[in-house]
C-alpha cells in the first residue's frame, strides 16, 4: 500500500497542499489496506507532503489495522475519548503549518469539517475526490485477480440460483438458498443486496425481493455479487420461465444485441459515450429507447459503484486497467424485464469478460 501512500502524497506536493484527510471507508481501505465500518465513530487517514501519516480509527479496532499491514502511527480512541484532541497532538508534534486541505466533500459532514477548521484555522478546503478516482481507476495485477475471482464466484451464484427455479418457489427463497451457499463457501459480505426478481418485479429495475411467487411465462431477474478481500464483483442474468411470449422474446434477443455491440467497441482509447450509445442507439431503434432509463454501466472495484460512470454524457476515453460494468436493459410493465450485465476488464487491445455466466436466453422448464 505503501506506493498508494507515495502516489497522494506526490500529488499534494506537486499542488501546494499540505495535507489531505479521508474519511470514506473505501478510501481509507485503498490507502491503508485495512478495512473498517466504523458506523457513528470517526475513521480517517491524514496524509501529508513528506510526514508520516496517521490512522485514526477505534480502539477496538488498532489490532486488526495493525494485522492489514499498517506500518504507520495509529490513534485509536475509546468510546469516551475525544479522537480530535489526540489528533491536534499528533499534528502538532509534525510541526505542520497547515493553509490548505484536502478532504472528500462529497463523505465530510459538517461536524467533522467544523472540527478540522478548529484544528487549522484559516485553511482552505478542497476536493480530494478527482484525485482518488483517478488513482483507483486503473486496477493492477493483484486487483485484477481479486476481481477475477469474485466475478467467478458470482458466476456460480447466478447458475445456483437459476438451479432452484420452480413454480411456486418465491423470490426471497431462492436469494436465501444463494447467500446461504455462499456463506458454506466462505463469501462473508455481498457487493449489494441481492435481486431475485420474477415477473412483473423483473421490470422494476432496482425492485425488492419478496414472497412473490414464479409462474411460467415469468421472466426471473438475478442481479448479484460478492466482496473478495474488499473488492466487489457485479452480474446480471434474465432467464425465462416455461415459454413466453414474442415480445418476451424480442425483448431479450434486443437488450443481449444491444450489451453484445457495446462490448465489441469497448477497447483502450473508445470513448466512453460511444460505448453507450451503441447500446442505447440499438435499444431506441427497436422501439424500446424509454424503457432503458439507466446508464449504461458503472466502474467497479473496491466499490461496486465507482468511477467511471457510464452514460452518452461523459467523453472520457477508456484506458488499459479500467474494470467496469454493461448491463443495458429494458423494463416494460405488466410484461417483464431484462437486464444483462458483465464486468469487464480493458486489456491492451481490446477487453476481458470477468463474468462468464451464459447470456443465450435459458427457458427453465
Amino acid at each position: 500500500m505503501e506506493h498508494r501512500l507515495h502516489n497522494l502524497m506526490s500529488w499534494l506536493q506537486e499542488q501546494d497542499i499540505e495535507a489531505a484527510f479521508i474519511t470514506s471507508t473505501s478510501n481509507v481501505f485503498y490507502l491503508t489496506g485495512f478495512h473498517c465500518e466504523p458506523h457513528e465513530r470517526l475513521l480517517g487517514v491524514f496524509v501529508f507532503q513528506e510526514k508520516e501519516p496517521i490512522l485514526i480509527c477505534p480502539k477496538m479496532e488498532e489490532g486488526q489495522a495493525r494485522s492489514a499491514g499498517w506500518p504507520h502511527e495509529i490513534i485509536g480512541f475509546s468510546d469516551t475519548d475525544n479522537p480530535w484532541a489526540f489528533i491536534g497532538q499528533a499534528i502538532q508534534k509534525r510541526d505542520i503549518s497547515v493553509k490548505t486541505i484536502a478532504v472528500e466533500k462529497e463523505h465530510l459532514n459538517v461536524e467533522r469539517y467544523e472540527e478540522l477548521l478548529a484544528l487549522f484555522s484559516g485553511a482552505a478546503f478542497v476536493a480530494a475526490e478527482a484525485k482518488l478516482h483517478e488513482l483507483r481507476l486503473i486496477k493492477d495485477e493483484k486487483e485484477l485477480a481479486i476481481l477475477r475471482q469474485a466475478a467467478y464466484m458470482a458466476d456460480w451464484a447466478v447458475e445456483l440460483g437459476v438451479s432452484q427455479i420452480t413454480e411456486g418457489k418465491s423470490e426471497m427463497e431462492i436469494l436465501g438458498t444463494i447467500e446461504y451457499e455462499l456463506k458454506k463457501k466462505g463469501i462473508s459480505k455481498m457487493s449489494f443486496d441481492t435481486m431475485v426478481l420474477a415477473g412483473a418485479n423483473s421490470a422494476l429495475p432496482h425492485g425488492e425481493p419478496g414472497t412473490n411467487q414464479i409462474k411460467r411465462g415469468d421472466f426471473v431477474l438475478f442481479d448479484l455479487g460478492v466482496v473478495i478481500d474488499g473488492y466487489c464483483s457485479d452480474i446480471t442474468r434474465t432467464v425465462a420461465f416455461g415459454d413466453i411470449s414474442e415480445e418476451q422474446r424480442n425483448i431479450y434477443d434486443t437488450v443481449l444485441t444491444a450489451q453484445l455491440k457495446a462490448i465489441e467497441v469497448s477497447k483502450p482509447g473508445a470513448a466512453i459515450d460511444t460505448v453507450d450509445r451503441a447500446a442505447r442507439s440499438y435499444i431506441e431503434n427497436a422501439g424500446y429507447g424509454a424503457y432503458f432509463p439507466h446508464r449504461l454501466g458503472h466502474g467497479l472495484g473496491i466499490s461496486v459503484h465507482e468511477y467511471p460512470s457510464l452514460t452518452d454524457a461523459n467523453p472520457s476515453p477508456l484506458r488499459t486497467g479500467m474494470v467496469f460494468t454493461i448491463e443495458p436493459g429494458i423494463y416494460v410493465p405488466n410484461v417483464g424485464g431484462v437486464r444483462i450485465e458483465d464486468d469487464i476488464y480493458v486489456t491492451a487491445d481490446g477487453v476481458e469478460i470477468l463474468t462468464k455466466y451464459p447470456k443465450e436466453l435459458q427457458i427453465i422448464k
